[in-house]
C-alpha cells in the first residue's frame, strides 16, 4: 500500500476508506456508520468502496454548520 502524505492525499478524486478515516481522522467503524447513515456518500467500484473528495468536504461543511447552529464554533 502507498504511504499517505498530506500532499498525496490531498490531490485525490477518490479516496479508499482507509485513506479517508487518515483525512477525517476518523475510524473504521466512525466511517461506516457516516456511510450507512448517508451523512458521508460513497460509491463503489468493482469491489472497492470510495469516497469523493467532495463527499469528504460536504461532510466537513456539515459538520461546520451543525457546530453554527448549536454554537460550537468559535469565530477565528
Amino acid at each position: 500500500m502507498a504511504e499517505f502524505t498530506a500532499t498525496t492525499l490531498l490531490s485525490r478524486q477518490l479516496y479508499r476508506v482507509s485513506e479517508a478515516m487518515v483525512v477525517l481522522s476518523l475510524s473504521r467503524s466512525v466511517i461506516d456508520e457516516l456511510i450507512r447513515s448517508g451523512r458521508l456518500r460513497s460509491v463503489t467500484e468493482g469491489r472497492a468502496r470510495l469516497i469523493p473528495a467532495g463527499a469528504i468536504a460536504a461532510y466537513i461543511d456539515l459538520l461546520i454548520t451543525e457546530a453554527k447552529e448549536n454554537d460550537y464554533c468559535q469565530p477565528a
